[in-house]
């Protein structure tokens, strides 16, 4: 582990993200950078998320944000990055499609239940929910949690929970959860511009629609 190098690089991208920046956010956007040091050197998280985190934090504190990165919301969920302002609580939940060697041969399948999963654990702790991801991967996110609750069948929320559940049973997944999971937003983090690009989910889901059909169909899966 080296503590040393993680420091530099995290540094450098702050100094780098808030070169036109004020001072508070400047301090702000540091002391973000300082906590995830701290957590490095427990293991607890790693270079290329903690990179995300701190430019999606940096993003957040130039809106008025108050922000928390790897915020405890209950005895097992912990979440990237929580923004508080005035009565509003935001959530961003990065997601860079890595696969574990287990799922290594349904590497599509598994990278859709995990979305899920998370917008249905994490969504329910927040007035906005979003996921935060690189301009270099396409979220497959299930149309489901895009359209609005009251346009939802129970049906579809039964396929759903029955690919979450495959992998995920802690926290349970509810079908109550499920009906009112929503995704609002998705930020596209550049941590190569240390710029973020907020996109409301239902644009998102049109820019993708293409990308995820074509894949679909080679999969032998209807598209959407």
């Amino acid at each position: 582990m080296d503590v040393r190098r993680f420091k530099d690089d995290l540094y450098e991208l702050a100094g780098r993200a808030c070169c036109n920046d004020s001072e508070e956010v400047r301090l702000n956007v540091f002391a973000i950078a300082d906590i995830l040091v701290n957590l490095y050197r427990k293991n607890l998280v790693k270079i290329n998320h903690s990179a995300l985190e701190l430019v999606c934090a940096r993003a957040l504190i130039k809106q008025g944000y108050e922000v928390k990165v790897e915020h405890r919301l209950d005895k097992i969920l912990v979440c990237d990055v929580m923004g508080s302002r005035g009565d509003e609580r935001l959530i961003v939940e990065i997601e860079t499609g890595f696969i574990p060697p287990e799922a290594a041969l349904e590497p599509s399948g598994y990278a859709r239940n995990r979305i899920s999963s998370k917008i249905t654990r994490y969504s329910r702790y927040a007035d906005k929910f979003a996921l935060g991801t690189t301009p270099s991967y396409t979220l497959d996110v299930p149309c489901f949690f895009v359209k609005p609750p009251r346009d939802r069948t129970r049906e579809e929320a039964t396929q759903i929970k029955t690919l979450i559940d495959v992998i995920y049973n802690e926290p349970e997944t509810s079908m109550d959860d499920l009906m009112q999971a929503r995704l609002h937003v998705v930020f596209v983090i550049d941590v190569d511009s240390a710029n973020v690009q907020e996109i409301d989910a239902e644009t998102y889901d049109r820019m993708a629609l293409s990308v995820l059909d074509w894949h679909r169909t080679v999969q032998g899966l209807n598209p959407r």
